[in-house]
């Protein structure tokens, strides 16, 4: 018997439901490395070139600390709004998909305009799905920060709806919105934009194996602009934190930003708009000293 939509929707839902589960801690060391927060001491290391270096903990070594501190269930601290976020972000898809393959009416179009096309769509997705949980997004943040200050201001969704709405209105929701959507329009127009460029004019058709290639061609853009667009998604979850009334995004580990712009040239003054991207093979930031005006 074929598969309902409701039977697929709901395996869908939890398979996703799932994944958010298993790489929940991942995400909570990760944002708590973007806000800063480095509980452990550097280890003495070296590269390979023999060097001495310091290194920061690592995933694991943050890991079995969180563990130490909180327990076995500290690590699944801001699970639920994610779990919530998952849900909608897949039940929007679904819907917005399903709508699209009903309005295409020309399939007969050049290459270049079925990407323009299919892009587009897959940016309007990406933009609702993003305004529909981004709230939960901020909720899940703000439970993992908690860590830092160890507060408990924040615990269930509808606590953290409760408290978010009476101290800062509707645009308490949608803090760091704004960069987040810009991060993810700009990886999906360059990575779609440089894969068909590369697989038009790059690779050459009469290779045996082209087609092959031009599949990996799209996967590994994905890594490459995902990386250089990193900052945007830093800028996004420290905004999202920031004078929320957690000492993860108060002074003095965070002046109290303005804008998203504000925070971005703070990072960047500080060079550290990378900040969370790597869980592995961390080394101690290299600070400048101050200089000294004559």
């Amino acid at each position: 018997m074929p598969s309902t939509p409701v039977v697929v929707d709901a395996a869908v839902v939890l398979l996703g439901a799932t994944v958010t589960t298993i790489t929940h801690p991942l995400l909570y060391v990760k944002l708590l490395i973007q806000v800063g927060h480095e509980p452990l001491p550097p280890a003495v290391g070296s590269t390979m070139l023999g060097r001495p270096v310091l290194y920061l903990p690592g995933f694991f070594s943050y890991a079995q600390y969180v563990l130490r501190v909180d327990g076995k269930l500290g690590l699944f601290r801001g699970l639920s709004p994610r779990i919530a976020s998952s849900t909608i972000s897949t039940l929007v898809r679904g819907k917005i998909e399903w709508r699209v393959l009903q309005s295409k009416k020309d399939e007969h179009q050049n290459s270049f305009r079925k990407l323009v096309q299919e892009t587009s769509h897959d940016m309007i997705f990406r933009c609702l799905s993003r305004v529909a949980t981004h709230p939960f997004h901020v909720m899940s943040v703000r439970c993992m920060a908690q860590f830092v200050g160890r507060e408990t201001k924040y615990s269930g969704v509808f606590s953290c709806i409760m408290t978010i709405f009476k101290e800062e209105g509707l645009s308490g929701f949608y803090t760091g919105f704004v960069p987040h959507v810009l991060g993810e329009v700009l990886f999906l127009w360059c990575c779609n934009l440089l894969a068909y460029l590369i697989n038009t004019y790059a690779v050459d058709h009469s290779f045996s194996q082209a087609s092959t290639l031009r599949n990996y061609t799209k996967f590994v853009m994905s890594i490459t602009l995902r990386v250089l667009t990193y900052p945007f998604t830093l800028v996004a979850d420290v905004m999202a934190v920031n004078n929320c009334g957690l000492a993860a995004g108060l002074p003095p580990r965070f002046p109290v930003f303005t804008s998203w712009l504000h925070c971005w040239n703070h990072l960047s003054t500080e060079c550290q708009l990378f900040r969370g991207s790597r869980l592995f093979f961390r080394r101690v930031p290299v600070t400048l000293p101050p200089s000294v005006e004559d």
